[in-house]
């Protein structure tokens, strides 16, 4: 975890980069003015979805809270919809793109499928299935595959795996 922390630096120095120049890029085509206009419209924007999706998810993760159901589904919406509303609330037009996209229902669906993924690998399956409920686990019907080497019985004594045949045990 921490080995992925010192790119932070690095990503927000290129994502100033990135918004200036499709700053002055969206200047030059429509002019200054504008450009600040779109700014400063798609910010107000954002803080006004901000409130509402706060809003929206505590509402959600309290309705799943008193149904006595997981609020894993309800927090990631939750989260999705707050992200994409502080991103566009963040001033600039990429991350102003970014959150707008974040709201819209497709995208937010593949969005929370993500958090939901990551926050099962970090967790303990108790833990997901806490927040998740039960796993969904997909069968696949047909023949079974041939492997390239016939398995073996594995039996486990005592903590020990043994490889070969599967023998009662003595009473």
């Amino acid at each position: 975890m921490r080995r992925g922390l010192r790119f932070v630096p690095l990503a927000l120095l290129l994502a100033v980069v990135l918004e200036l120049a499709v700053f002055v890029g969206v200047g030059r085509a429509l002019g200054f003015g504008a450009a600040v206009l779109l700014v400063f419209a798609a910010s107000l924007l954002g803080l006004v979805l901000l409130r509402r999706e706060g809003m929206r998810a505590w509402r959600g993760f309290r309705a799943a809270a008193a149904a006595g159901q997981p609020p894993g589904g309800q927090v990631t919406d939750g989260l999705v919809g707050l992200a994409g509303a502080l991103l566009l609330a963040v001033p600039g037009l990429v991350s102003g793109l970014v959150g707008l996209l974040l709201l819209v229902p497709p995208v937010r669906r593949l969005a929370r499928a993500g958090v939901r993924r990551g926050t099962e690998r970090r967790v303990s399956s108790m833990v997901a299935g806490d927040l998740f409920g039960p796993r969904t686990v997909r069968v696949r019907q047909g023949a079974p595959q041939p492997t390239s080497q016939p398995q073996q019985p594995v039996v486990v004594d005592g903590g020990r795996a043994i490889e070969g045949e599967i023998v009662e045990p003595r009473h």
